[in-house]
C-alpha cells in the first residue's frame, strides 16, 4: 500500500517523535521509500504498480511496455521505463523495487493509447503495444530510409514480426504523425505500403 509521510505523521501523532518512528520502520523493513515523502508497505509489490507514484504524470512505455505487450523478447527485469511530458530531461530513480527511468514524449500524444490496468488494490497506466512502439521510435536517432527502419525494428530492437503484423495499424496511423518525427513518418510510410 502506498502511504505518504503526512499520513504516517497523522498515524503516529500520539508519539512525541513520529519522524523517528518512520525512520525506525524503514530500518526494520516495514516501510520502503519510493521517493522523498512516499513509501510502500509491501516489499513484494511489483515495481510497475509504483512507477506513476515516483514521478508523474507518467505511464509505463518504451522497453518495459514493448516487452509486456509481447513485441520484444528481452525481459527488462527491475527496470521500469516510463513516458512523461514537458520535463525536458531524463530522470532516473532507484529504490528497493527497481530502477525507474522517465523521459519525455510530445504533450500532444501523451494521453493517447494509454491503458489503465488494475491488479489488486493498484491501478497503473501502460502504453498499448502501438503507443509503446511509437514512443520508442521517437526516442531513437532518426534513420533515413525504409530499409534502415526495417533494420532498426527487426534487427536492432528485435521486434517480433508476427506481433508487429498484428498491431492495430489504424491506431498507429492516427498518432504517429503527431510526434513530428522522421522515424514515425517512415513507420507510417511502411504501414501504408504494407511491406
Amino acid at each position: 500500500m502506498i502511504i505518504t509521510v503526512q499520513q504516517l505523521k497523522e498515524h503516529y501523532s500520539y508519539l512525541s517523535d513520529p519522524i523517528g518512528r518512520i525512520s525506525r520502520d524503514v530500518k526494520k523493513g516495514l516501510l520502503f521509500p519510493l521517493v522523498k515523502g512516499i513509501y510502500e508497505t509491501d516489499a513484494n509489490t511489483h515495481g510497475s504498480r509504483l512507477a506513476q507514484f515516483i514521478y508523474g504524470p507518467s505511464y509505463l512505455s518504451f522497453d518495459y511496455a514493448l516487452y509486456a505487450q509481447g513485441l520484444i523478447p528481452e525481459a527488462v527485469y527491475n527496470t521500469f521505463t516510463c513516458a512523461t511530458f514537458n520535463k525536458r530531461r531524463v530522470k532516473m530513480y532507484t529504490n528497493h523495487f527497481g530502477t525507474f527511468i522517465y523521459r519525455d514524449v510530445p504533450s500532444e500524444v501523451f494521453s493517447l493509447g494509454v491503458l489503465v490496468l488494475t491488479e489488486g488494490s493498484y491501478s497503473y497506466q501502460i502504453a498499448s503495444a502501438e503507443k509503446a512502439l511509437c514512443d520508442k521510435l521517437y526516442t531513437i536517432s532518426p534513420v533515413r530510409s525504409l530499409k534502415a527502419l526495417k533494420e532498426l525494428l527487426f534487427e536492432d530492437l528485435r521486434i517480433d514480426k508476427d506481433a508487429f503484423n498484428a498491431l492495430n495499424k489504424e491506431d498507429i496511423l492516427k498518432i504517429a504523425p503527431l510526434y513530428r518525427s522522421t522515424n514515425l513518418n517512415l513507420l507510417v510510410k511502411l504501414l501504408k505500403e504494407g511491406k
